[in-house]
């Protein structure tokens, strides 16, 4: 034990936390996560494109040769094209032509991925846009904290990361929306407080407080990254992940940063590691963006490292993965029901062994007058209707295994098994 802990005080006597918290896997295993970016760069309309592909490989010790430069031209010629759009008429009543915080967010990310500040007259405008987006979000707040974000915690604090790594400053007071909600915790309960949210929030800190944005608050920045570190801490579950294994990922982006090392915060980090390596080993990560967010932690890097990133540093070349026809065509049975939907639906469906929870859906759709529509993300497609009874404000319709079992993955992500019964529920957050 005391051995134990004596190591893990060298570790950190030489900075080598980092070392710690990143799992170490086979090449051939990340490689194959690297793989399944590769075919969502070929999908450029624009419900498709997604900066953090790019930030996330160029974080990652792949590259994608030159379909990454292209996949970069891409986004600046679609991204400035609606953002500054939007920024000229805010009034605009295009719906689709309308970013979200988090996609600008992203794609300011991307930009100092490749070595880009922002700047000039374009440049200026899209880091007034997203200061707009700040500041709407914190009058949504309130000035008693009482309100919530319109659209999260979490992409606020993407918005402020996005900005400080290009050191573009922000007032206090909206800096401190972000300080009072972490230094209490029923304002992030009332966002479903997650791992990812805290641990998008400290990174954001880190960032201000090694670039020193906002001195006034230094203080406070300081002490809500030690308190992010214990909240994520504290939600290490008895397998070893933060939260869960797709929060595992940005949560040891911000612990590999973490500046006061112990021998709790090691054993943390090791513990993650192996849960890491295990899931990574099973399959588990499937979504794009999750991904994006694991393939920089395997590097020993984070969001922080856009303040200065290493655009020379040697990368390893992608190749598409070869896929080898399944033989069989095993059939599963499934249950899928809607107890609360305007007219109830209980039906089991058949699909290809494989098949995802929107394969499912399709074929309820197809086979049983089963009704939905969805709406494409960054994270993936999302439910926003469901037999004819749509998600509402602060309202989502929830993906559960029978009967109280939450669904950690989204619809297309999501491989049911046979014999399951899925739950599609509206509720509240």
């Amino acid at each position: 034990m005391r051995q134990f802990g004596a190591l893990l005080f060298l570790l950190g006597g030489l900075g080598a936390l980092a070392d710690v918290c990143v799992p170490e896997v086979d090449s051939k295993l990340v490689e194959r996560l690297g793989q399944r970016l590769l075919p969502w760069m070929d999908w450029l309309s624009l419900e498709h494109l997604n900066p953090s592909i790019y930030v996330g490989l160029r974080l990652s010790s792949l590259q994608a040769g030159a379909r990454e430069a292209f996949y970069l031209h891409i986004l600046k010629l679609n991204y400035q094209q609606r953002l500054l759009g939007l920024a000229v008429d805010d009034d605009s009543s295009n719906n689709q032509a309308k970013p979200s915080m988090g996609q600008l967010a992203l794609y300011l990310l991307a930009l100092r991925a490749n070595c880009e500040f922002v700047g000039g007259r374009k440049g200026d405008r899209l880091v007034s846009q997203l200061k707009r987006f700040l500041e709407d979000e914190k009058r949504a707040i309130g000035s008693n904290h009482k309100g919530h974000p319109r659209t999260s915690y979490y992409q606020y604090g993407l918005g402020i990361l996005a900005l400080c790594v290009h050191q573009k400053r922000l007032h206090d007071s909206v800096v401190g929306k972000l300080l009072y909600a972490v230094e209490h915790d029923q304002h992030l309960q009332q966002d479903h407080l997650s791992v990812d949210t805290v641990a998008m929030a400290g990174l954001a800190f880190t960032c201000l407080e090694q670039s020193n944005l906002n001195p006034n608050q230094i203080h406070r920045i300081t002490q809500a990254i030690s308190t992010v570190r214990q909240k994520i801490l504290k939600a290490q579950t008895s397998k070893g992940h933060f939260g869960n294994v797709y929060s595992t990922p940005l949560a040891l982006q911000l612990l590999m940063n973490s500046s006061m090392p112990g021998e709790k915060l090691g054993r943390a980090c090791l513990k993650a590691r192996a849960a890491l390596l295990a899931s990574m080993q099973d399959g588990a990560f499937k979504n794009v963006l999750i991904i994006s967010q694991l393939l920089p932690v395997l590097n020993g890097k984070s969001y922080v490292d856009l303040i200065s990133p290493d655009c020379k540093a040697p990368r390893v070349l992608l190749q598409p993965a070869v896929e080898t026809p399944s033989q069989t065509q095993e059939l599963i049975s499934v249950m899928l029901k809607v107890p609360h939907a305007l007219q109830p639906y209980r039906h089991r469906i058949s699909v290809p062994a494989g098949a995802s929870l929107e394969d499912v859906l399709k074929k309820a759709q197809e086979l049983t007058g089963f009704t939905y529509e969805t709406q494409n993300s960054l994270s993936g497609p999302y439910l926003t209707s469901v037999m004819g009874k749509e998600a509402g404000k602060r309202k989502f319709w929830q993906l559960l295994q029978a009967p109280d079992t939450p669904l950690l993955e989204g619809i297309a992500d999501y491989t049911p098994k046979d014999g399951q019964t899925i739950e599609l529920r509206l509720v509240s957050w």
